[in-house]
């Protein structure tokens, strides 16, 4: 399978899929491998937990749309999204883009370009559930999309 798109709530192994977007023949000369992670960000608040909903179909579409583009605009050898959905904690990996080619500019590139559409294109809505401060309850609430996240995918 030369592109794999993939919403899922288990956990991914960067290793297999590291060594799923090695081709078996000798043209392979970079691998590009961004692993995005839950994170904590908003002190002195803490982050609890980061929901994800998506409606599955649309989803998967989007997704499949940016591998093909990412194909078309740069000469990959293989592609690789996988993003989670459920309950995830501060630190669990959410995100991979996985990219192969001959030449390390048009992985590095591919890469950066799936990432980037993906933050602002793909239909997933976050939920964040923080912690104000130790003697507090949890508060939840959704996240808006951020406008740097909007400027970096104007650039493509």
């Amino acid at each position: 399978m030369r592109n794999l798109v993939r919403v899922q709530t288990d956990d991914f192994d960067l290793n297999m899929e590291y060594n799923r977007l090695i081709t078996t023949n000798s043209t392979c000369g970079a691998v590009v491998l961004f692993s995005g992670l839950v994170r904590d960000f908003i002190p002195p608040q803490q982050l609890v937990s980061l929901e994800l909903e998506h409606y599955p179909l649309m989803t998967e579409t989007m997704l499949g749309k940016l591998s093909m583009q990412a194909n078309a605009r740069w000469a990959l050898q293989r592609t690789t999204i996988i993003h989670r959905t459920g309950k995830l904690l501060p630190g669990d990996q959410i995100v991979l883009v996985g990219v192969s080619s001959a030449h390390r500019t048009d992985a590095f590139e591919a890469a950066q370009f799936i990432m980037d559409k993906l933050k602002t294109s793909a239909p997933f809505w976050k939920k964040e559930t923080l912690m104000p401060n130790p003697d507090s309850k949890p508060e939840s609430y959704w996240v808006s999309a951020k406008d740097s996240d909007e400027q970096l995918a104007l650039r493509w």
